[in-house]
């Protein structure tokens, strides 16, 4: 087992929480005892929660003395480990997707954590260029840890996009839910666990895109009430009249936008767009990612198939109940930052 492995472990959790972390990255660390033991994984689950590293340090301290009880608010957390890790995590390896942060913002900068516990080494997937967080690695160097860099950097920097997106103009993804025979008609789709982890994702971002065909079709509420989140603005594109008793209209607390064309409002930094084949198609060059849900229910029926000549390169799968889930992007495509 080598830099990769540890650090691929690292890539896969924090895959989990894509869509979760705005403003944030979504960023997985690992870290490994003087042996290679695996004694923590974990990652950033959402802003305001503790950093990826917080977070691995927190599991790994868990395993080694089982009779420590951490507190959640992160800052305190922070506090407690620096005064109770008892040099466990002495000579320790860290492996962090993402260059660890150096400033204090809603938590403490995770650089100088692992100063204090007496890491060995750092293995970084991608440096952290932003202001704010940068010079991570420079403090660690400064501290005698060694560090290596550029370890799995394209499966890192694909991690990342989103988040630089969200930095200079804005970050959109489409979502799809589909059954195993491609249909996405007649009701509800996904399972209820997969709808709450979907709501949850819906009451970070800023905007809803939807086309007339979706609004006339299904008459959605588009919002978060699964998880009683914030309700997101609403865009719809459509050329056609707008009745005011249509469901998105009933939520309070946010806009809802009417327009023909297709192009979103510059001041949103975080946007889903949902509909199906004909907004797909619409859509497709206007996006950057795509998030696709698979029902593995035999059981339900539909008519309506996705019906376009679009390629995609699979990112990252997971599953949520009987559900996968799919982060992709267009096939041979480079977004630009």
């Amino acid at each position: 087992m080598n830099d990769r492995f540890y650090l691929s472990l690292a890539v896969s959790e924090a895959w989990k929480y894509q869509g979760l972390t705005y403003p944030n990255p979504a960023v997985g660390c690992v870290i490994s005892d003087k042996n290679g033991a695996i004694l923590g994984v974990a990652a950033h689950k959402q802003a305001g929660l503790p950093h990826a590293e917080l977070e691995a340090v927190k599991e790994a301290l868990s395993k080694l003395n089982p009779l420590l009880v951490f507190p959640l608010e992160p800052n305190e957390l922070y506090a407690f480990i620096v005064k109770n890790h008892n040099n466990l995590l002495k000579n320790s390896t860290f492996y962090v997707t993402l260059e660890p942060c150096s400033h204090q913002g809603l938590t403490p900068p995770c650089a100088n954590l692992i100063v204090t516990i007496g890491a060995k080494s750092v293995v970084i997937g991608v440096a952290d260029n932003t202001n704010k967080a940068k010079g991570g690695a420079q403090i660690l160097k400064k501290a005698g840890i060694e560090v290596r860099t550029g370890v799995l950097s394209e499966e890192c920097n694909e991690l990342l996009e989103p988040f630089l997106l969200w930095q200079s103009k804005s970050f959109s993804f489409f979502k799809l839910a589909l059954r195993l025979d491609g249909t996405y008609d007649n009701g509800i789709i996904t399972p209820h666990e997969a709808r709450v982890f979907m709501h949850r994702i819906r009451s970070v971002c800023d905007l809803i895109v939807i086309g007339g065909e979706t609004l006339r079709a299904d008459n959605p509420l588009l919002d978060a009430r699964l998880i009683n989140g914030k309700a997101p603005d609403v865009l719809i594109c459509t050329q056609k009249a707008v009745k005011k008793e249509a469901n998105v209209f009933s939520v309070k607390n946010r806009e809802t936008i009417i327009q023909s064309g297709l192009d979103f409002p510059e001041k949103y930094k975080n946007i889903m767009v949902e509909g199906g084949s004909n907004f797909l198609r619409a859509m497709s060059d206007r996006v950057d990612r795509f998030l696709i849900f698979h029902s593995c229910d035999f059981s339900l029926k539909g008519s309506k198939k996705i019906e376009t000549d679009l390629k995609l390169k699979l990112l990252h799968q997971s599953h949520v109940d009987n559900c996968s889930f799919g982060w992709y992007r267009k096939e041979h495509s480079n977004i630009s930052i």
